[in-house]
């Protein structure tokens, strides 16, 4: 990570910014420091791309970021950060870092992402085809987001989306809420060394609230869930999906210090280890390399401790 900052934004991207958005101008592309006024309602997507983005911050100082009265899709993202892939051969990623989002309203959903918006992307499949897959996916993802003091209210699609390979995220302070048709929380595949503390999680989920898919070396402490009747977090690794060999297990994770409030005629466990362990129709979707879930669909856990929690 690097320690550095960028210079504030000026005047016309500040405009830009708070104009309506419009079917030529749907998004800004940040490379500059922005403080929003507390009554700001941003409504233009807000793209964090490329390492010249590095050592930005978003300080909303209150503002409101998307559109509660319009349906979400996968693709409207109200915040992107992102990778830029290389432009030859034998290039590096074009990554940000240190990137600092602080004191928002967010209405729909963020996803940081380096070679692939999600497991499946076709780089991230073509990587995942040789060893050294995991070393390649961190380096080429984002890494050192914070995100602090900030509510994001999902509409359908997950509010936070952490994608393959990224590293050092952390969520302090804040409050995923809304619905989702799938978890609040995703920790794809060869990430690690994420940071999740201190928060409300309160989404209205489909499934699980945290999924940690493949992604290790995480901390999950001291944050208050409800749940209605679907479980806490679950630990596994997706298994031949999209064609992509998962690397790296879900181990040395660390689960402690959370409050896990149960609903439902019959609740789900709040936190299991292994969840899945070949059990998907799509394990032999990779197969064929000798490594990984390719030749185990096992999810291979280890080393994480869960404990102590308390469930309610």
């Amino acid at each position: 990570m690097r320690n550095v900052s960028v210079a504030p934004c000026d005047a016309a991207t500040l405009a830009r910014l708070r104009a309506p958005p419009t079917a030529d101008d749907e998004a800004v592309f940040l490379t500059c420091s922005l403080r929003l006024a507390p009554d700001d309602h941003v409504r233009k997507r807000i793209v964090i791309e490329g390492s010249a983005a590095s050592g930005l911050t978003l300080d909303c100082a209150g503002a409101t970021l998307g559109s509660p009265d319009v349906p979400a899709h996968l693709g409207a993202y109200t915040i992107a950060i992102r990778s830029r892939p290389p432009t030859r051969p034998g290039e590096r990623w074009d990554r940000p870092s240190d990137i600092r989002i602080r004191d928002c309203t967010v209405f729909g959903h963020v996803r940081i992402w380096g070679m692939g918006e999600n497991g499946q992307g076709p780089l991230l499949r073509d990587s995942s085809h040789s060893l050294g897959h995991t070393e390649r996916a961190q380096a080429a993802a984002p890494t050192g987001v914070t995100i602090t003091g900030t509510t994001i209210v999902a509409a359908g699609p997950i509010p936070l989306y952490v994608g393959p390979g990224v590293t050092r995220l952390t969520l302090q302070g804040s409050r995923l809420a809304g619905r989702s048709v799938s978890t609040a929380l995703y920790l794809d595949a060869e990430s690690a060394e994420n940071r999740i503390d201190d928060n409300i999680i309160e989404t209205e989920t489909e499934r699980e609230a945290v999924a940690v898919d493949g992604s290790a070396r995480n901390r999950l402490t001291g944050n208050r869930f409800t749940l209605r009747g679907q479980g806490g977090v679950r630990l596994y690794r997706n298994c031949g999906e999209g064609g992509t060999v998962r690397h790296q297990t879900p181990s040395d994770n660390v689960i402690t210090g959370n409050r896990f409030r149960t609903g439902g005629l019959f609740p789900a466990a709040a936190i299991v280890v292994n969840s899945r362990n070949g059990w998907r129709l799509t394990c032999g979707e990779d197969a064929g390399y000798p490594f990984g879930s390719s030749i185990d669909n096992a999810d291979h856990g280890t080393g994480n401790v869960v404990a102590p929690n308390t469930v309610e």
